[in-house]
C-alpha cells in the first residue's frame, strides 16, 4: 500500500509537470491525499483527468453568485482555488448552484476545507452523490464506490448554520448530574485522598 506521504508527493510533482504553479502543486497534493485518507478515488480521479487536460479547454470562475454556469465545463483546480479564496464571502449567498464541473471530486476537498475556514459544515450535492463536510475533520456521503467521475452536471452547495445536535433539557440534565461531582470536603474525605496516610520509609 502506498504510504499518504508518497501520494502527497507524487501528485504534487505530476500537478507541476501539467503546467501548475508548485503553489498550486502543493494544495492538489494535500487534496488527494485527503480523498484517499477519507476513503474517496483520489488519484484515480486525478490520473484521469491530468489525461485530458488542457489549459484552455476548461474554464474557471472568477467571481461567484448563487447560480453558476460555464459555457464549457469548469476545471476542478482553478474552480476550487477560487471556492476556497472566496470562502469567507460565498458564505454570505448561503446556498450556490455551480453547472458543468469536470472531474468534481478534484473540488470536494477544496469545499472540505472551505468548511474550516468558515466555521460551518457544509452540505455538497454533486449531482446525487451527497456528501457532509465538517471542518476538513470527517466526510460523511451516501458515495461508496471507487470509480472516477468525470463530470457533474449540477453541484449544489450549502453553508449550513451551526447549531447543537442535543436540547435544553438534555443540557440542563446534564448540567445538573456533573454538579454530583463537587461535595463539601470533610476531615473524612481528607484523609481518603491519594496519598494521605501513607508512610514514608526514605
Amino acid at each position: 500500500m502506498r504510504s499518504y506521504s508518497e501520494i502527497d508527493t507524487i501528485i504534487k510533482r505530476s500537478t507541476k509537470a501539467k503546467g501548475f504553479s508548485w503553489g498550486v502543486a502543493e494544495e492538489i497534493g494535500k487534496n488527494i491525499r485527503q480523498l484517499e485518507l477519507f476513503g474517496l478515488p483520489g488519484v484515480k480521479n486525478i490520473n484521469q483527468y491530468f489525461k485530458i487536460f488542457s489549459d484552455d479547454k476548461f474554464e474557471n470562475c472568477q467571481s461567484f453568485k448563487k447560480n453558476n454556469k460555464p459555457q464549457n465545463y469548469y476545471c476542478p483546480i482553478k474552480l476550487g482555488l477560487s471556492f476556497f479564496d472566496q470562502s469567507i464571502s460565498i458564505q454570505e449567498l448561503i446556498d450556490v448552484e455551480i453547472e458543468k464541473v469536470a472531474y468534481p471530486l478534484i473540488f470536494l476537498p477544496f469545499i472540505s476545507r472551505s468548511s474550516e475556514i468558515t466555521g460551518k459544515r457544509i452540505f455538497l450535492k454533486i449531482d446525487k452523490k451527497e456528501f457532509l463536510l465538517n471542518f476538513n475533520l470527517s466526510i460523511y456521503s451516501n458515495y461508496l464506490s471507487s470509480e472516477v467521475v468525470e463530470k457533474a452536471d449540477v453541484i449544489k452547495i450549502q453553508f449550513l448554520e451551526n447549531k447543537n445536535n442535543f436540547s435544553e433539557d438534555d443540557w440542563k440534565e446534564l448540567t445538573n448530574l456533573s454538579e454530583n461531582i463537587f461535595v463539601e470536603e470533610t476531615e473524612e474525605l481528607k484523609q481518603k485522598t491519594a496519598g494521605a496516610g501513607l508512610s514514608d520509609n526514605d
